[in-house]
């Protein structure tokens, strides 16, 4: 559908270099980093951002509409080379305008007393003053997903007053696999800006948490650190477990030369001691004959 075109290396358009804040540049310069991949793809059309609103019945906030005149999605990944392996590492996406699907949205061939997001509400659980109202899956919010984070979790664009769905309304959310919600930020330009500057690292969504990152996401956040990013959740109650990674000895060659190990100085053989049973292990007894009681 227009959609998939052939990947391009990070800088070789000038508009796509405006797009990633020139992240590809940086990618590029950091030890074992290779394979910096951006899939182009048009611009989406006007009539098809107004036939998503009205199928939907949501206006789309400007900065999101803009983003999609840009560009129809995002797609940007990168990879590091460890020994001979080539591994995948980062990724930054958002979905096309045709994949902004509503998340609640129940199938038509499902059952009909098949359970549903909305039955995971708790009407016990209010909002305090000091914390923020989570989205709600049954009719009270609409939500839309954004991007599927590699199955650890979704980031979502959420109204929070319903249908129909107003523009200032809007927030981004990321629902975790336990399906627990975290707020990310109020507007679409500023979490762009966090998915660019943590790089796509794996798991960085969950560094909005209260439970943060894995341990093993933060052995990849030691070395490739995000251009924004709190130190403290790397270091806090980590130091026991987290490797201090130094990539520029990580990706350096193994082959490093003998050194010969030093003997230390012969010792005279009147310094030995006797084997035992010998006289000078019968010193301390002062006789060669035991005692009986």
């Amino acid at each position: 559908m227009g959609e998939k075109s052939p990947p391009l290396l990070g800088g070789n358009k000038p508009h796509l270099e405006k797009l990633t804040l020139g992240i590809t540049r940086i990618l590029e310069s950091s030890p074992g980093v290779t394979e910096v991949t951006i899939i182009e793809k048009a611009p989406a059309e006007r009539h098809m951002i107004s036939s998503w609103e009205q199928k939907n019945n949501c206006i789309l906030p400007e900065d999101v509409k803009n983003f999609y005149l840009m560009t129809n999605g995002f797609h940007m990944t990168w990879n590091v080379k460890l020994d001979d392996h080539t591994i995948p590492l980062g990724s930054m996406a958002i979905n096309s305008i045709s994949k902004l699907t509503q998340l609640n949205q129940s199938s038509m061939y499902s059952l009909p007393n098949a359970p549903t997001l909305a039955d995971l509400e708790d009407e016990t659980e209010e909002a305090s003053e000091d914390q923020l109202e989570k989205p709600h899956f049954d009719t009270r919010s609409v939500i839309f997903e954004l991007d599927s984070c590699n199955g650890n979790g979704k980031v979502c664009l959420v109204y929070k007053t319903g249908k129909p769905a107003l523009a200032q309304d809007t927030e981004i959310w990321f629902l975790d696999r336990a399906l627990y919600w975290h707020f990310l930020t109020d507007t679409f330009t500023a979490y762009y800006r966090l998915l660019i500057t943590h790089l796509g690292l794996p798991q960085w969504q969950y560094a909005f948490t209260s439970y943060g990152i894995s341990p093993q996401a933060k052995q990849w956040f030691n070395m490739y650190k995000p251009i924004t990013y709190n130190t403290n959740l790397l270091t806090e109650e980590t130091d026991s477990f987290v490797n201090k990674l130094d990539p520029s000895k990580v990706f350096k060659s193994k082959n490093k030369p003998l050194i010969p190990k030093k003997k230390g100085p012969v010792q005279p053989a009147c310094a030995q001691k006797g084997p035992p049973g010998s006289s000078t292990s019968k010193s301390s007894s002062g006789s060669g004959n035991p005692v009986r009681k």
